[in-house]
């Protein structure tokens, strides 16, 4: 198949070089292949940069001095595509994502079919449908269909086997590089959990979303769960990073917000149901409430350096 556009792949990596190289090959293996393929090592002590080195050939491999989570990862990583590479489309994705023979193709297949938006401009985001290794739908990276939908975008999508969606994973997802040029980066300070939502709203707000169900991974996470599993100490940063989306983000409406913080109490209220040691969690809500009414996050100068 011949390349239409100039994709090019952004993978972010830490103490995970088995399942990196195997994400590696299967993007490799992809036709059409990305044009190149973005590695942020986000400073690993498993050798992992060196097995990329030895076993991955025309990889652009960024080593991070230090860990500067998801976000800081996938913020580096966009920012050298951009500026080193100049794709017309992103293909993002952590190292646990293993695509399927004709992943790519078929995101692509949905970004150049689907009607476009009133003023004509292709979907700003198509995502793959995720499952676990085996085989079942995996509920942490599916992406929900866009709440109040119209018609003509439920039908526009559906014509080409896709439906309108408002927010994605960094687990397969082409992004246009144009939309993301006007939108701006990831922000590299929520370090893990809710960059991706809060990146892909903005993205997305006003423009086109699809989850392409025939474009199909494998997320090879060591459990299969869904969000509102116990995040033990780490729940600070979900409830930190998500105060920052209602209050901070761009990318949701006010009543978007009103709808999405609705949802997010809910799912708060499963995860302290289901826990085994609540100690943890009331610790996060506290601090993480703090943290996120305080301050914003910093700028990714400032976080990232440079």
């Amino acid at each position: 198949m011949t390349r239409a556009h100039d994709v090019v792949a952004v993978v972010v990596t830490w103490n995970r070089k088995q399942l990196l190289i195997g994400a590696l090959d299967a993007v490799a293996e992809q036709d059409p292949a990305p044009k190149a393929v973005v590695v942020v090592d986000n400073a690993s002590t498993d050798g992992t940069a060196a097995a990329v080195r030895e076993r991955v050939d025309a990889v652009d491999l960024m080593v991070s001095d230090t860990n500067t989570g998801g976000a800081g990862g996938f913020a580096t990583g966009v920012a050298r595509a951009l500026a080193e590479h100049d794709p017309d489309v992103l293909w993002l994705m952590d190292d646990d994502t293993v695509p399927q023979p004709g992943a790519l193709a078929e995101l692509l297949r949905a970004y150049d079919s689907h009607r476009g938006d009133p003023d004509g401009r292709r979907p700003a985001l198509v995502a793959s449908r995720v499952v676990w290794t085996d085989g079942r739908v995996h509920p942490m990276n599916t992406p929900r269909p866009k709440p109040g939908a119209r018609r003509p975008e439920r039908r526009n999508a559906a014509a080409i086997g896709c439906v309108p969606i408002r927010s994605a994973s960094f687990v397969s997802v082409l992004c246009d590089a144009a939309a993301v040029r006007e939108r701006g980066l990831p922000v590299a300070d929520y370090f893990l959990w809710n960059d991706d939502f809060e990146f892909t709203t903005r993205l997305l707000r006003g423009r086109t979303g699809l989850l392409c169900p025939s474009s199909l991974v494998e997320h090879r996470t060591a459990t299969f769960g869904s969000t509102d599993a116990d995040p033990g100490e780490r729940f600070y940063y979900e409830v930190r990073n998500k105060t920052w989306v209602f209050t901070r983000s761009s990318g949701l409406s006010p009543a978007e917000k009103a709808l999405y913080a609705g949802a997010t109490l809910r799912r708060w209220a499963r995860t302290f149901r289901v826990s085994s040691d609540r100690g943890p969690l009331w610790r996060g809500l506290r601090r993480g409430l703090v943290a996120g009414v305080r301050a914003g996050p910093r700028p990714n100068t400032e976080v990232l350096g440079g």
